[in-house]
């Protein structure tokens, strides 16, 4: 009897699943460079257009190596379905406008990465959607701030930059009761760490760029759910706008998931030491990690997440302190990415949230002191150094 991906353990299914050999029988997935395809005959040109034949059309409409990617990451996810895009953002986008249409209302959690709220206020209202932000760990606010018209609940959880999380399963019922749908973005804890589908999300989003890259190559992004939902809300959408991943990008995210596994939970492991040396700092006046006890969501997470990811935010009291804590780190990078194999800091106020009005970055608690830290591989040692030696600088 053959074996059934889904039954493999979650290690197996991100070496193995969506493999689709040639009859070359090559181990390192293929490749398939190419912008479209050839038939046999224009009725089988005819037949594949009209759906009634299976086959690639366009690299556009599907690829080979993108579709690799896509079933592999839906097996690591419990989904039935994934549709690779270009970016994190692109798949965001996506997610939203393949759910709302003019007259739509949105809720959204205020504590969004800053792109994604510039499309929830700015971008969204162009089409005639409406948004209201809420306190996404208030389960009253959910709840108060549905209309008749509410079509989608977003939400980041562990949100960015500064890790809040959210009771996923709790806010689906409210979303589902009134009629919506629940949009869950899932980059900082990974497919590994939590799974929004299992708790009542109906869609996934990732920015691929970030841990199922790791390593600072390419850009990508994947959005998941049912296959009913997902070729109703995004089949045109993905076909005719044109947010479609490079072949080459999908085969790098193909091997970046090969490796995932191994190194989020070392990225983990490397963070849990990271955060307990910043909480032990006088100079840290808060740590946030949803790997420590102190984090404010803790019993949240002990619910639905199995590992606390590997960023971690802390509050050095003003920018100036940050500055100095950045420019003296000589390990560690200034960028603002994250997931990657190399550890990385950013001042969330001058980078990733730049564009977020000051008073709605205050509303989310993110002043000018915060710092955000991605965790990478070094030697832990290494990397507690170099933050202590910061820490003391700044």
């Amino acid at each position: 009897m053959a074996e059934d991906p889904r039954d493999w353990e979650i290690e197996t299914r991100a070496v193995r699943g969506g493999l689709m050999r040639t009859e070359h029988g090559e181990i390192s997935e293929a490749l398939f460079l190419t912008q479209s395809f050839a038939y046999d005959t224009a009725q089988s040109a005819d037949e594949r257009f009209a759906g009634n034949a299976p086959g690639f059309i366009y690299q556009r409409f599907g690829n080979p190596t993108t579709q690799m990617f896509e079933d592999r990451l839906a097996l690591l996810e419990g989904a039935e379905q994934c549709k690779a895009t270009a970016s994190g953002m692109a798949a965001v986008q996506l997610s939203l406008m393949g759910l709302l249409r003019a007259g739509d209302h949105l809720v959204a959690g205020r504590a969004l990465f800053g792109s994604c709220r510039w499309i929830v206020s700015e971008w969204l209202p162009r089409f005639g959607v409406e948004t209201t932000y809420v306190d996404a760990t208030d389960l009253e606010a959910w709840k108060n701030a549905v209309r008749p018209n509410t079509k989608v609940f977003l939400v980041e959880s562990p949100a960015n930059p500064l890790l809040e999380v959210t009771a996923i399963g709790a806010v689906a019922e409210i979303a589902h009761a009134a009629g919506a749908k629940l949009v869950v973005d899932n980059v900082f804890a990974t497919p590994l760490f939590q799974k929004p589908l299992a708790l009542g999300a109906d869609i996934v989003v990732y920015s691929a760029t970030k841990h199922i890259d790791g390593q600072g190559r390419v850009l990508g992004g994947a959005i998941l759910g049912a296959a009913e939902l997902m070729t109703e809300a995004y089949k045109d959408m993905h076909r005719h706008c044109g947010p479609a991943l490079s072949p080459f990008n999908a085969w790098v995210l193909l091997k970046g998931l090969e490796t995932l596994d191994l190194r989020v939970r070392k990225q983990t492991d490397n963070a849990g030491k990271v955060a307990d040396a910043i909480a032990a700092h006088p100079k840290a006046r808060r740590t946030l990690y949803p790997g420590r006890a102190d984090h404010p969501q803790a019993a949240i997470i002990a619910n639905q997440m199995t590992g606390g990811g590997n960023v971690v935010a802390f509050d050095l009291g003003d920018r100036a302190a940050a500055w100095r804590f950045l420019d003296a780190l000589q390990i560690v990078d200034i960028s603002n990415n994250l997931g990657d194999a190399k550890s990385m800091a950013t001042h969330p106020c001058t980078t990733t949230h730049r564009s977020m009005p000051e008073a709605e970055r205050l509303e989310i608690g993110l002043t000018e002191g915060w710092v955000r830290m991605s965790v990478g591989l070094e030697g832990p040692g290494d990397l507690v150094r170099d933050v202590s030696r910061a820490l003391d600088a700044a």
